[in-house]
């Protein structure tokens, strides 16, 4: 695909993209209610998605894999490992604090794109995509804050040392390292998807993040064997759906697009998964969740429209 006929296609492609990632959390909630530990689900989703993809890139793009210079096999190697990083931290952080400050630290993702972009891949953003940007990542807070604040005539949230202190600090601190994370794959993806086609290049990042997470599972005490061979199949789902669907297809938009932007349209992935929770789980968005979505495609918008 040209470069034309790739960014009037652009626009298409990122909703499928978050339409794709939203579904994840209906999958990890279904095969966590299996009995499956979420390390396990993570290494597993990687692992089949890299399984999947393994006979297309070796018989379609084979010659391509054999001129992998060292340095983009080092820095692919990277980008794995900083996909399997985000999820394992990430994951992990869910063990100590709250969803909500989760998804609160591990949305800031996009800012520590934006901060460093112009330092390592010479992007910056035009002031209409700042704007979006911190739209976008205001809209993320008030959507992981949701579950933890109360309207009573008035927002009610936990006190700021709550977040800041013992079990919390760790886990929030893990949230973070998760979109430190996120930010490393995200910036190395834009300098590779340049000069490297797309499916060799999420064969090696995704063949890279698989290999680290099954360590990572391992070292945790889990094992992938013994559960139902429905888990199987929502980990499959998993795998096919956000990340070969949803996952590629932002790498793909990291060819075209500056790494800042790829990553605020990330951020859609919670107004997604709240709309398919409502159909599928039955559970009616909140009020501040609506608006934190409002926000977030405010954001996406101004962004996407900045030059």
């Amino acid at each position: 695909m040209n470069e034309t006929r790739a960014r009037l296609f652009l626009p298409f492609a990122i909703l499928i993209a978050i339409l794709a990632v939203s579904t994840a959390s209906i999958f990890i909630r279904y095969a966590q209610s299996d009995g499956a530990p979420s390390l396990v689900i993570a290494a597993l989703r990687l692992t089949f998605a890299s399984l999947i993809l393994t006979p297309l890139a070796l018989t379609k793009h084979r010659d391509e894999i054999k001129r992998f210079t060292q340095t983009e096999m080092l820095l692919g190697a990277g980008s794995g490992i900083f996909l399997a990083v985000h999820f394992a931290t990430w994951i992990t952080s869910l063990e100590y604090t709250s969803v909500a400050s989760s998804v609160v630290f591990v949305a800031t993702g996009p800012l520590w794109v934006a901060l460093l972009s112009p330092m390592l891949l010479k992007e910056h953003l035009a002031r209409m995509a700042v704007i979006g940007l911190a739209l976008s990542i205001v809209g993320g807070a008030i959507i992981g804050l949701s579950d933890a604040c109360t309207w009573t005539g008035g927002f009610t949230c936990p006190a700021l040392g709550d977040i800041l202190q013992g079990r919390a600090a760790w886990g929030n601190f893990l949230a973070l390292a998760g979109a430190w994370a996120v930010t490393g794959y995200l910036i190395i993806g834009r300098k590779l998807r340049a000069g490297m086609s797309l499916v060799p290049y999420i064969f090696l990042v995704y063949g890279m993040a698989s290999i680290a997470l099954i360590v990572i599972m391992f070292l945790s005490g889990n094992t992938p064997f013994g559960y139902a061979p429905k888990t199987y199949g929502w980990i499959l789902l998993l795998a096919v759906l956000p990340q070969l669907v949803g996952h590629s297809t932002y790498n793909w938009a990291l060819k075209y697009l500056p790494a800042a932007l790829v990553a605020v349209t990330t951020l859609g992935e919670p107004i997604g998964s709240a709309v398919l929770a409502f159909f599928l789980l039955n559970e009616t968005p909140a009020v501040t969740t609506i608006i934190g979505g409002v926000l977030i495609l405010a954001g996406i918008y101004l962004a996407s429209r900045s030059k």
